[in-house]
């Protein structure tokens, strides 16, 4: 590559985007760690995406309307860091450059959004940031529907490198993006043939090209490093009636001794060699010193939004008080004043009519009158919409002639369904809610990691959610998923007894806005326990008691879900036979444990024998039978131990021993 060349033909527009490669070598050198290629390979192209198409106010990160610019390749970071410093933004000063990947520091080793208001998502587990800019975009269509272009009407903008597309995530949300035609997304693909381990050739052969334009997409091929091409090719890429592929031609560590290497993905900290690598920049200040004229460019492109952001605040201002409110209301997601009093009417209802039912059919119920109300919440399913019961509430297909709709078919696709939720989520303005089978939060983990790591309330629906489902045998029941989502730190797993719990459940998920929420949801129909209406929302606690020991109390059954009402046929034989036993129902293990030690003392005090019931395996239950009071010879566990089988579910949990007797006799045994 002639260095020279480049300098000399864009002289201005070179020194812009060496002040991204100093940088990144300044810092990645400083923390002994981190990637030096990507940054130094695609300034180019972040330059004249910034300095000619990006809409932002780097003084206001926020503002409703701004572009979206999202790192997929986020082990690049000091791409997006050298931006946000460059462009002024607050939070991202030179000390955080100098900080790079240490304690404390915004500057962390993949880009954090709960870190810095200029970072719109959380990357670094290749392929999310891609899979995130569908559901971006997808709120960018709905909200403009919703609201109008006079309001919402901006692109999201993802550099995406070769790890990012050979993930499989990449194939579902390329798929759906192009079924969707998102036309105000743009991805420019960091092509540059380097790859950890070497060559992209060692272990693939994918025409990436062909393979986005049979998916439906909008595609160009440029030289990565010719601004004049990068230019040309946004400014088709905007017109274009479908999302679009910038493929982009670059060398990976440009100028370094390293270029066109696996060495050059890592970090380049080798003193002469970067020294040389600055020379061929015509780089020639200090560690970290950006001259005042190259300084004052980034920052007058980083000010430039402000008049944008200006004319949209006038228009904005323009609209009616309500209109206002109610798209600030969506945007900070704030729920409806009357959330409240409806859920409270949903179960006053179901407690006194008591019906038997799933509680997949429980959250339908819920969302028939929850959607209408919250125009903002946005549902899908991996084409397990008649099983998952999520289309509720005649919210319309959401589709490219149909931006109002709010009901998408996500496909078979479970992990990019999760990630776009994720995308959705972080632009704002949307509640999305998807579903599947409960097994498959395998296939959406990774995303649901993000979820609680990002701080998103992305609400996962995940129906069948034990052996209660019964034929479809081991692959598809749940057993250790429970255990796996309890895990996660920052996660509320529910799973409601009935409506009651259902509905409650589905009030928490509604309102929180920095944790996500599992809903795990039964198949077979479930009596109603709570057949005492109560204002409170009870769930909220976590656990609590549902029905007290009649005489002395002898016995604690604590269960969840399908279980519970093992629980309270258990209670009722063994207090016939004059034992006092204690059912306390614990839809969300998070938020018991979250209640003050006088609380979880007065739901299970410390004395009587404690069995937990759950059809999943005891990983998670030892805290509330042997710890809190508990004592291991006073504590047992009706669960599984084992994969499943296939059977009618009333045979399986005779098979396994899940039943009111077996709890009677295990009871008895340890009284």
């Amino acid at each position: 590559m002639d260095i020279q060349a480049l300098r000399s033909t864009n002289p201005d527009h070179w020194m812009r985007a060496a002040a991204i490669r100093a940088l990144t070598l300044d810092a990645v050198t400083a923390a002994n760690s981190g990637h030096s290629g990507m940054p130094m390979g695609m300034a180019d192209v972040a330059t004249v995406l910034y300095e000619k198409h990006l809409k932002f106010d780097a003084a206001d990160p926020t503002w409703p309307d701004r572009d979206r610019f999202i790192l997929s390749a986020g082990h690049g970071s000091m791409l997006l860091y050298s931006l946000l410093y460059l462009t002024g933004d607050a939070e991202i000063t030179l000390d955080q450059i100098k900080n790079f990947r240490q304690l404390g520091a915004k500057t962390a080793g993949h880009p954090e959004n709960f870190l810095a208001k200029g970072i719109e998502t959380t990357t670094g587990p290749l392929g999310q940031g891609i899979a995130n800019s569908v559901g971006f975009a997808i709120a960018e269509e709905s909200l403009r529907a919703r609201f109008g272009k006079k309001v919402v009407d901006h692109y999201t903008y993802v550099i995406a490198g070769d790890g990012c597309l050979m993930e499989g995530i990449s194939h579902e949300a390329i798929g759906l993006a192009g079924r969707q035609q998102l036309s105000r997304l743009v991805v420019f693909w960091d092509n540059n043939n380097i790859t950890i381990d070497g060559k992209v050739e060692l272990s693939d052969r994918t025409d990436q090209v062909a393979r986005f334009e049979a998916a439906g997409w909008h595609v160009q091929e440029i030289d990565g490093h010719d601004p004049q091409a990068i230019d040309a090719a946004i400014t088709a890429a905007k017109k274009a009636d479908a999302p679009s592929m910038i493929a982009c031609k670059t060398h990976i560590a440009l100028g370094h001794a390293a270029q066109d290497t696996s060495k050059g993905h890592g970090a380049l900290t080798d003193a002469d060699q970067m020294a040389a690598a600055k020379e061929a920049y015509g780089w020639t200040t200090g560690p970290f010193e950006v001259p005042a004229d190259i300084k004052t460019q980034w920052e007058e492109i980083g000010s430039r939004g402000a008049a944008d952001r200006a004319e949209w605040q006038s228009r904005f201002d323009a609209l009616s008080e309500q209109r206002r409110n109610e798209f600030t209301r969506t945007m900070t997601g704030a729920a409806p004043k009357r959330l409240s009093a409806t859920i409270k009417a949903l179960k006053k209802q179901n407690s006194e009519a008591a019906p038997k039912v799933a509680t997949r059919k429980s959250s339908e119920m819920v969302l028939e009158v929850v959607n209408p109300l919250m125009p903002e919440t946005i549902g899908g399913s991996a084409d397990l919409t008649g099983s998952n019961n999520t289309n509720a509430g005649d919210l319309g297909v959401f589709d490219v002639d149909n931006r109002k709709g709010r009901y998408i078919y996500f496909g078979i696709r479970e992990h990019g369904m999760a990630s776009a939720m994720n995308g959705m989520a972080l632009h704002g303005g949307i509640r999305p809610y998807g579903g599947t089978f409960m097994c498959f939060t395998d296939y959406a983990r990774p995303a649901m990691r993000l979820a609680a790591l990002m701080q998103v309330p992305s609400v996962f629906v995940m129906t069948h959610d034990s052996i209660g489902l019964g034929e479809d045998g081991p692959t598809h029941q749940p057993v250790e998923h429970l255990a796996i989502s309890r895990s996660t730190p920052n996660t509320y797993v529910f799973r409601p007894a009935d409506t009651i719990e259902t509905a409650e459940a589905w009030e928490i998920a509604l309102t929180s806005n920095s944790t996500p929420s599992v809903l795990a949801l039964s198949r077979q129909g479930l009596p109603t326990v709570r057949t005492e209406h109560k204002n409170a929302n009870l769930t909220a606690k976590g656990g609590y008691v549902l029905a007290d020991a009649e005489g002395k109390r002898q016995v604690i059954l604590i269960a969840t879900g399908s279980e519970v009402s093992v629980a309270m046929a258990a209670r009722e034989a063994l207090q016939a036979e004059g034992i006092g036993v204690r059912v306390v129902s614990m839809p969300c293990m998070e938020l018991f444990a979250a209640q003050d030690d006088a609380y979880r003392k007065r739901v299970l005090p410390g004395g009587p024998i404690r069995i937990a019931i759950e059809a999943g395996v005891r990983q998670g239950w030892d805290r509330w039978l042997l710890g809190e009071r508990g004592r291991e010879a006073k504590a047992g566990f009706i669960g599984m131990n084992s994969f499943g089988a296939s059977a009618p579910a009333e045979e399986l949990y005779e098979h396994f021993g899940i039943t009111s007797e077996a709890t009677v006799e295990l009871a008895k045994s340890l009284l």
